[in-house]
C-alpha cells in the first residue's frame, strides 16, 4: 500500500533493519543518476552524505547482489545486470519508455529540436530518454539520467503542475535548500509562479532559468484516472522559443500526448495502482533523509 507522499520522503529509519535496506537502495539511485560515466566512491560519498567505510560496504553488497558493478580499471561504478533483468521484466507493468518512442521520435522529426521523456522520482524528475533533433545548434542542459528537482525545467514543471497544491507545497519545502543553492532563479516561490502559468496556459515553460538561452516546453502525459504518469519536453535555444512556436510545440506535444495515454490505458496494472493521499498537517515539518 502507497503511503503518503511526507512517508515517502521521510524513509523512517526507525523501522527495524530498514535503515541499512533504505541507504543501499539510496545508493543504487545515486549510481543510477551518473548513467554511462559511472560514479567513482569519492563522489558517491559526497553525493550520499554517507561516510566511505558506510558506502563502500553498502556498495559491495549491491555488487554482491548484481545489482551494481565496478570497473576494473577506472574503478567507477554503474548499474550491474542484475538490474538490467530488474528493468526487463519491470517493462510491462512500467514501459512507459517503449510506449512513448514513437512520439519522441516524431516529435523531434517535426519540430528539428531535442525531445525528452521525464517521469517521477519521489520529489526528483528523472530524464529516461533524450531523442536529438537535427536542428545545428542544440541545447545539452538535460541527458537521459539527469535529475532535477520537480519543478526544474520543462517536462519537471509540468508534472509539478498537475499535483494538489498541498502536495506541492511538501515538495517544494523538502528541496527548498537544493534550490536555493543550486537553481539561484528557480526559488520556491518562482516555481509557484510557474505552475499558476503553466496551468493557465495549458503547458509548462521554462524560459530559461537554468541556462540563459536554453529554453524548454513541456506537457504531463496522465494515467486513465488523471494521474501524471511522465512528461514531454522539447528543449531548443531561446530565438527558436518565441510565443508563436510555444503554441505550435504544445499542439504537436497534446498529439502525441493522446497517443501514448491512449496506449498507457492498457497498462492495467499501472492504472490501478492507488493514490498517494497527502495530509495538510505533513506541510509544516520538513523531512530528513538521506541525500542523494
Amino acid at each position: 500500500m502507497w503511503g503518503s507522499m511526507e512517508e515517502r520522503i521521510t524513509a523512517p529509519a526507525s523501522l527495524s533493519g530498514s535503515q541499512s535496506v533504505d541507504r543501499a537502495l539510496g545508493l543504487l539511485s545515486l549510481v543510477s543518476y551518473f548513467g554511462d560515466q559511472g560514479g567513482s566512491l569519492s563522489e558517491i560519498v559526497e553525493q550520499s552524505g554517507l561516510n566511505k567505510p558506510t558506502t563502500r560496504r553498502l556498495l559491495l553488497a549491491l555488487i554482491r547482489s548484481g545489482l551494481v558493478e565496478q570497473d576494473v580499471q577506472t574503478r567507477r561504478y554503474y548499474l550491474g545486470q542484475e538490474a538490467y533483468v530488474l528493468g526487463t521484466l519491470a517493462t510491462r507493468r512500467y514501459g512507459l519508455l517503449q510506449i512513448a518512442r514513437d512520439s519522441l521520435s516524431i516529435l523531434s522529426a517535426k519540430t528539428q529540436d531535442t525531445s525528452f521523456l521525464s517521469i517521477q522520482r519521489e520529489t526528483y524528475t528523472v530524464c529516461l530518454h533524450r531523442e536529438e533533433g537535427t536542428y545545428p545548434i542544440r541545447t545539452h542542459a538535460l541527458q537521459a539520467g539527469y535529475r532535477h528537482p520537480l519543478g526544474v525545467g520543462g517536462g519537471s514543471l509540468a508534472i509539478l503542475s498537475t499535483m494538489p497544491d498541498d502536495e506541492i507545497d511538501i515538495i517544494l519545502a523538502a528541496n527548498e535548500t537544493v534550490l536555493l543553492a543550486d537553481y539561484p532563479n528557480l526559488s520556491p516561490r518562482q516555481i509557484r509562479e510557474d505552475i499558476a502559468t503553466a496551468r493557465e496556459q495549458g503547458f509548462a515553460l521554462n524560459p530559461g532559468r537554468i541556462l540563459a538561452n536554453s529554453w524548454g516546453i513541456g506537457l504531463a502525459i496522465h494515467f486513465p484516472d488523471g494521474r501524471a504518469a511522465g512528461a514531454l519536453s522539447i528543449a531548443a535555444i531561446d530565438s527558436r522559443m518565441q510565443p508563436e512556436r510555444q503554441l505550435e510545440l504544445a499542439a504537436l506535444m497534446r498529439i502525441e500526448a493522446k497517443k501514448i495515454e491512449a496506449r498507457l490505458a492498457h497498462l492495467q496494472p499501472l492504472s490501478d495502482r492507488p493514490k498517494r493521499p497527502v495530509t495538510p498537517a505533513m506541510k509544516s515539518r520538513r523531512p530528513e533523509r538521506m541525500k542523494v
